[in-house]
């Protein structure tokens, strides 16, 4: 049996749909109040905050996938991430279960450099210092060597269903709309985004690949990066829409922050839009050279399918 822990959100949805596909059928899914994907789910209430709870999710695993999300709030970050990579951590480690850990780049430098799996953690404000805490505690895990473990490590994001970022939220959801896009801080910079199909895609490989644990694996991304104008001209032709939009300044953002609480939660992250983002996933493409990465045109395409789908239903 392979298990999801934090299994509502995009990331997990995809998860499930793709281990079940190609993979296995016996999934159990954990959160609070955890939904079928697949008819043959098992479905299991658990509270990660709490151990007992987290044990008895995680016991009969073969495999373990954390991929729990909260809130953006750094508050709740700080009482609550730690304590619950701690508690899943120790109920893989009971169960005997393989350990596959979804992780982002919040602790990352805010820089130009090319970001590769050997990058040194520099974060920036108190929610990157929760990431680099969180990923630290799985690598001395690994070290540690009890049971097998990887983390899975991805960019921004960008993508259908529910997928949450910047990109969907200031420029596919607006476009939805029939708005107009807005860019952060600059629109001359390199972007590099991951679809969410493929990154939980790429979860599933490692997952079940033995050689993939004792590592750190970025997942699968466009090579082909886009600056934001490059992105939203792409995103407005899938949408026949004009490819108007607007550059938020930095400092707009900031001051938004003095009024709005969802503005403050961001702030930490807005360094990395001053520069050329570059994600290297080359180390996952060597090692999985059949896996098909989705172009940055062909994601925006299904997303407009989708769009029209859901509109016309």
């Amino acid at each position: 049996m392979q298990t999801i822990l934090g299994a509502n959100g995009q990331i997990a949805v995809e998860l499930a749909k793709e281990l079940h596909r190609g993979h296995t059928a016996d999934l159990r899914l954990v959160s609070r109040n955890p939904r079928a994907v697949n008819d043959t789910d098992g479905l299991m209430r658990a509270d990660l905050m709490d151990a007992a709870q987290t044990a008895a999710a995680t016991a009969g695993s073969e495999i373990v996938y954390f991929t729990a999300g909260l809130p953006a709030d750094t508050a709740l970050w700080e009482a609550q991430f730690p304590t619950m990579l701690r508690n899943a951590l120790d109920g893989a480690r009971s169960a005997g279960a393989k350990f596959a850990y979804f992780d982002n780049t919040y602790m990352y430098p805010q820089d130009d450099r090319v970001q590769t799996e050997d990058t040194p953690f520099a974060p920036v404000g108190r929610k990157g210092a929760v990431r680099a805490e969180m990923a630290t505690m799985v690598l001395d895990e690994m070290a540690r060597g009890d049971i097998p473990m990887l983390i899975g490590r991805a960019p921004e994001f960008y993508g259908p269903g529910r997928t949450q970022g910047f990109t969907n939220s200031l420029v596919i959801d607006r476009l939805k709309a029939g708005e107009k896009p807005r860019v952060p801080v600059r629109d001359d910079r390199l972007r590099t985004l991951i679809w969410t199909p493929d990154a939980s895609r790429a979860l599933a490989t490692l997952g079940n690949t033995a050689d993939a644990y004792g590592q750190t694996w970025h997942l699968p991304v466009d090579h082909d990066r886009l600056t934001y104008h490059e992105f939203v001209g792409a995103a407005a032709a899938a949408f026949d829409r004009d490819p108007g939009y607007r550059v938020v300044p930095e400092w707009v953002l900031r001051a938004a922050g003095v009024f709005s609480p969802a503005a403050r939660e961001i702030q930490e992250l807005l360094p990395r839009y001053r520069y050329d983002n570059r994600f290297d996933s080359s180390k996952f493409v060597e090692r999985f050279p059949d896996f098909r990465v989705t172009t940055y045109r062909e994601g925006l395409h299904e997303i407009r399918r989708e769009h029209d789908v859901n509109t016309s239903a």
